[in-house]
């Protein structure tokens, strides 16, 4: 099991990196190495990176999946918008994103993929939303961060990047180089 330790200093705005690139780098290498362990050859396994921070979390598996292990893998990502328990009761504004999920999930292992686990709420609308597609065989759920001590319901990931304690107005924010020019995890103070 992964220990939570800051790297680095404060930073701008009461930033302070939780993880550098190469420390993502690395993370995301054992995580497609435990896919690839628990699901050998991905025939009956699908990934489905929840929109929009899980895809590109998803991409990048399937991309050092395919490049590093030769393995085919079906990727498709999930829109959970509308199943959300706080869509009719949020005063801000919440933007639907597309589904996309190519192929059938009946009788498949689904492997669930989002960047954060905080309150376990998105997790449990991907799950409804899922119904929608088939009944699959098997669900597991991947997070980068796991922030452990604020779940709201009983979910826990099968694979986890690092488990992280942070207090509950501290946010974890993750940057991808292809939509946020830099691979990092910041733990940022909010007031």
């Amino acid at each position: 099991m992964c220990s939570f330790v800051y790297r680095g200093t404060a930073s701008i705005m009461g930033q302070k990196i939780l993880l550098s690139a190469q420390e993502i780098h690395i993370i995301l290498h054992r995580l497609a190495c435990q896919l690839l362990e628990n699901h050998l050859h991905f025939k009956d396994t699908v990934l489905i990176g929840l929109q929009p921070r899980g895809t590109a979390l998803a991409q990048r598996l399937v991309k050092i999946l395919k490049e590093d292990y030769q393995q085919e893998v079906s990727l498709g990502f999930l829109d959970i918008t509308f199943f959300r328990d706080d869509f009719r009761r949020s005063d801000k504004t919440l933007t639907a994103n597309k589904t996309d999920i190519p192929f059938l999930i009946d009788d498949k292992k689904v492997v669930l993929i989002d960047d954060v686990l905080f309150t376990g709420r998105s997790i449990r609308a991907a799950l409804t939303a899922l119904q929608s597609f088939g009944r699959p065989d098997k669900i597991e759920l991947l997070t980068l961060i796991d922030r452990r001590f604020s779940r709201h319901l009983p979910i826990q990931p099968e694979y986890r990047g690092r488990q992280v304690d942070v207090i509950n107005h501290e946010k974890v924010k993750v940057m991808w180089a292809e939509t946020d020019g830099q691979d990092a995890i910041y733990i940022v103070n909010e007031p």
